[in-house]
């Protein structure tokens, strides 16, 4: 019951996505099992933070990162904090804990080389698939947007004369985002040959069967085509928002035109973009300054 009026809370009220709202339910229900099946209890007001470390301490047993270890805890503490704001229970038990240590993951943008190359890349595919492949890894590069934001892009969300494609963010923020002449010219291909499929949905990307695209499908194109040109382990979508973001910062655009581009609430969440830009800063001021061959 609790869980459920949780659930119903951040996705009505919050607008959390889908993924997002999915993966709550699941951590909290992991954790509310763990409490039948280890303390036979599902009085909530009784949990106390001992319990609530030991199922820490189970999830690290079974090798789960402490990555992950605290994702899932940060998803327990926002149903405790509603549930104490809500006034169904009287302690938020994780309200002196802390989070459990991480290494700093740096992210490896790809270079401008390798987009350059992918970019140039003739399709093995022919026809629809291959325009639409090609547009996706276009459109993300030259947009930022996130892998669900390119998923949920409609055609009315286009505006040809304007050169510029409304985009609907998280907790639906919606921000409007430019289009490159390159782009908008390979969109108008690709939107006359999809209205050949005759799609059920009005979606921008679909599959050849005139589907809304999904997420794992979209992954894979953008593994496939970076796996052309690039030995880095991580190919994702996020990989090249994160290089459209180091790309701007290196070529003089600000963080905070930067941060708009990206659908960013804070800075905070922009500035982890620019470790690669001060690299490169460092590489142009050793260059430049006069006593740094000295």
């Amino acid at each position: 019951m609790e869980l459920d009026q949780f659930i119903a809370y951040i996705e009505f009220e919050k607008k959390y996505s889908a993924h997002t709202v999915a993966a709550y339910r699941k951590d909290i229900s992991v954790f509310l099992e763990f409490c039948m099946h280890e303390f036979d209890t599902d009085n909530l007001n009784s949990l106390r933070y001992p319990l609530v470390r030991s199922w820490i301490v189970s999830l690290v047993e079974d090798g789960v990162s402490n990555r992950t270890v605290n994702r899932k805890v940060s998803s327990l503490n926002s149903f405790f904090k509603f549930l104490l704001r809500t006034e169904q229970i009287r302690i938020n038990p994780l309200a002196q804990h802390k989070a459990l240590k991480v290494a700093k993951r740096v992210q490896v943008p790809f270079s401008e080389k390798e987009i350059v190359e992918v970019l140039s890349i003739d399709p093995e595919e022919e026809g629809f698939i291959a325009m639409r492949n090609k547009l996706i890894v276009e459109m993300f590069y030259s947009t930022g947007m996130r892998r669900q934001e390119l998923i949920d892009l409609k055609e009315e969300a286009v505006d040809l004369s304007n050169n510029t494609i409304k985009v609907l963010g998280k907790r639906n923020k919606e921000r409007y985002l430019p289009l490159l002449k390159s782009v908008k010219k390979t969109l108008i291909t690709y939107l006359s040959e999809r209205s050949k499929l005759s799609p059920t949905v009005s979606n921008i990307f679909i599959t050849n069967k005139g589907n809304k695209i999904y997420g794992t499908l979209v992954y894979r194109i953008i593994n496939l085509y970076f796996s052309r040109v690039s030995t880095k382990v991580k190919r994702s979508p996020h990989v090249i928002r994160h290089s459209f973001a180091t790309h701007l910062l290196n070529e003089g655009a600000d963080l905070n035109s930067v941060k708009e581009l990206l659908g960013h609430s804070s800075l905070a969440a922009t500035q982890v973009y620019t470790h690669t830009s001060i690299d490169y800063l460092k590489e142009v001021y050793n260059q430049a300054h006069p006593r740094s061959k000295k």
